[in-house]
């Protein structure tokens, strides 16, 4: 958990830190460690009751992750193209400010949440919460969740998803695995994006990108994709629509899952318990 830059503290949990919130105050009123604690376990214990909340309607929820600039919101105006007539889709879309890429979303007739978190890095699961309230999850399949861009934060914040995605943009380096690594060993699946680039650049190696994710012994799968292309993006729905699937038969069986974003980034791998 981010106890530096201060974005433990989001608009989504500061009604905590408030007078009369359950965290105002510690045991001898003043440990900031205690009240950190405090903060990602309340994350945690509503992001339970976010994924309580998809299971109950069936829907498959994705975390994507990236960098700025990675593709996230051209990934999913690509993957809207060809999955909107055959699946219903939503999303919450993470920005400091602007509704600019929620209307991008909207524009192609689906229905997308605008959270704003202001100086907060990432989203938490009480920001989430509030936005399920203005999507209709009866009518939907996936909701996707598009996180603030930013390779630290995200990474340890459950939002209440079922699946982490991580976005790694071919202009940023094949080595960001190595150097970032309690996100992408936190990645169910690694998308390779803006793969049509691979040829201008020069300097990005695929193959390189999966060695240093398996270096940190993570079983994750990868797709080398373009959204603007269409490259790798059958491969991706695919996914997708397995995933889908799989949610379903899981939660019909009665079986919980958990992501794996957890502070230490010890957990490599979705973990589940019956």
């Amino acid at each position: 958990m981010c106890d530096t830059c201060g974005c433990n503290v989001t608009s989504g949990n500061q009604h905590l830190l408030q007078d009369g919130g359950h965290l105002a105050k510690t045991a001898s009123g003043a440990e900031s460690v205690a009240v950190l604690k405090g903060l990602l376990d309340a994350n945690d214990h509503e992001a339970a009751h976010n994924r309580q909340h998809f299971d109950r309607h069936s829907v498959l929820a994705i975390n994507l992750m990236s960098s700025p600039g990675a593709g996230k919101t051209s990934l999913l105006e690509a993957t809207i193209d060809r999955l909107g007539s055959e699946l219903n889709i939503g999303v919450v879309e993470g920005d400091l400010e602007t509704e600019n890429d929620a209307e991008r979303i909207r524009a192609k007739g689906i229905p997308a949440i605008q959270i704003s978190t202001g100086s907060a890095c990432h989203l938490d699961a009480h920001m989430v919460h509030d936005a399920l309230h203005s999507l209709d999850l009866d009518a939907l399949d996936i909701v996707f969740i598009e996180n603030v861009g930013n390779l630290v934060c995200p990474a340890s914040f459950d939002l209440g998803q079922h699946l982490n995605v991580t976005l790694l943009s071919s202009p940023e380096g094949d080595d960001k695995p190595a150097k970032y690594p309690v996100m992408f060993r936190a990645a169910d699946l690694m998308l390779l994006s803006k793969s049509d680039l691979l040829e201008v650049l020069g300097d990005f190696d695929p193959d390189k990108a999966l060695q240093h994710l398996r270096d940190l012994a993570s079983p994750a799968h990868a797709i080398t994709l373009s959204a603007r292309t269409g490259i790798g993006m059958d491969a991706w729905c695919s996914w997708l629509r397995q995933q889908l699937v799989d949610c379903r038969l899981r939660i019909a069986s009665g079986e919980k899952i958990r992501p794996a974003i957890q502070p230490d980034g010890a957990s490599l791998h979705s973990l589940h318990s019956p």
